[in-house]
């Protein structure tokens, strides 16, 4: 799928008006120097036949004789040029283009490849629409510390190895990946910050990541359901089931009732069916998940879910002491 969609269609909205902005720009400034400098509409007029004296030249006996005469003619009259400006005072590329980034020209690409200016800004819009921008100045893999689960030597051991997987895992995620996590432990143990700093990681790799809380999840369900006509654009759930990679955090806070377990077996058996990684974090225990959303769910979660058990003690708690 690769970058969210509506990001890509904005983003690249936003290049086509930036690259008409720097050409109007332009046009400006030129046209303010016509009114001032009128001898230097003229030379401008010369200056833009150049193109088809080069062709006509072209079709002389002697071509490349008659080409380099065009092409000194040209650096003569560009030299006039830049005279003229510099004598009222500009510089000689006053009524250059100038764009936001030289690279591509603000087009967004560089021959049939994206360009890097265009890539970051749809990195950073991913961020955005992703749910994890706030999350992920504080928590990626850089700031993972390991030294909270020192206390025990298994603790450590667990906690590097599942740290080093799904750094391996974010690192390698293509549009062939499919495979789901669940995040088990209690809170404070890093279940947030491991799944935002695969998020993060995702993200940069170019695919569509969205980040929700369950409530938050369940919240954009009921507003499809019952909001009507009248429903926010935040509330599409279109992405639960299309988005390359759903992380659902604090799973098992929300409220409980037939809609909520019908909303929630419904992301997870499309995703699964569209072969669309989940990643879902919980402080619930296997048993604790199927006395509240039963069977279907559960079977599903622990069949098709790689279960990841979080433990030590609560990071929070030893920050504070």
């Amino acid at each position: 799928m690769g970058f969210n969609s509506d990001d890509f269609v904005r983003i690249r909205e936003e290049y086509s008006k930036k690259y008409l902005k720097a050409h109007e720009s332009a046009d400006a400034r030129r046209f303010e120097l016509y009114a001032k400098i009128p001898e230097l509409k003229t030379l401008d007029g010369i200056l833009s036949g150049t193109a088809s004296r080069i062709m006509n030249a072209v079709c002389t006996d002697n071509a490349e004789e008659n080409i380099a005469k065009v092409r000194r003619e040209n650096e003569t009259l560009l030299a006039q040029r830049a005279e003229i400006l510099s004598a009222y005072g500009y510089p000689a590329d006053y009524t250059d283009v100038r764009y936001e980034c030289d690279k591509c020209g603000d087009t967004g690409y560089v021959d049939t490849k994206m360009c890097s200016c265009m890539r970051r800004a749809l990195v950073m819009a991913g961020y955005r629409s992703s749910g994890i921008y706030g999350l992920m100045k504080s928590q990626s893999f850089d700031n993972f510390s390991l030294d909270y689960y020192k206390d025990s030597r298994d603790n450590l051991v667990s906690m590097t190895r599942i740290y080093d997987g799904l750094k391996k895992y974010a690192s390698e995620f293509d549009e062939n990946t499919y495979k789901n996590f669940l995040f088990i432990g209690n809170t404070g143990l890093g279940k947030t910050h491991l799944s935002t700093s695969v998020a993060v990681k995702v993200i940069e790799r170019g695919f569509d990541v969205l980040y929700v809380s369950a409530c938050g999840m369940i919240s954009d369900f009921e507003s499809k359901r019952f909001g009507g006509a009248s429903q926010q654009p935040s509330n599409d759930i279109s992405r639960y089931y299309g988005a390359d990679l759903l992380i659902i955090d604090d799973f098992g806070t929300e409220l409980t009732n037939q809609f909520t377990v019908s909303c929630i077996y419904e992301v997870i058996n499309s995703r699964m069916i569209n072969t669309k990684s989940t990643i879902i974090n919980t402080n619930l225990e296997k048993s604790e998940i199927n006395a509240r959303y039963g069977d279907r769910i559960t079977s599903r979660l622990f069949g098709e879910y790689l279960p990841i058990i979080f433990r030590g003690k609560d990071i929070r708690q030893q920050k504070i002491k």
